[in-house]
């Protein structure tokens, strides 16, 4: 699967019913980086109940300038939350369903 063509697809619990769109990506580096890069897993998804758009870096602790664009972005992407990779039950064409026991964990965005 291509990272892109996962972004923007409708994400839906195990009943149907909307929660949003997958608006980014999570990864973890579970070892040193090593000639060339680290190796990466994808750790879950971001789920944006009114946008795709990316956090552009502003989910990172420190990152508030300039500041209306950091206000634009934590305000649009407000309510967005992670899922883990291990609770979606399906990753269709069009939409990503969850399992019917997901857990919605804080997105990192600063408040």
């Amino acid at each position: 699967m291509i990272l892109t063509d996962m972004l923007g697809r409708d994400v839906v619990d195990s009943s149907g019913d909307r929660l949003g769109e997958v608006s980014d990506v999570r990864f973890a580096l579970d070892s040193a980086p090593t000639q060339l890069l680290s190796q990466a897993r994808v750790v879950g998804i971001i789920v944006s109940p009114r946008t795709a758009t990316s956090f552009l870096g502003y989910e990172r602790q420190g990152m508030t300038q300039p500041w209306p664009v950091a206000q634009l972005l934590r305000w649009w992407h407000r309510g967005s939350f992670l899922v883990l990779w291990g609770d979606i039950a399906m990753m269709g064409s069009r939409e990503v369903v969850l399992r019917p026991d997901f857990v919605a964990y804080e997105s990192g965005l600063p408040r």
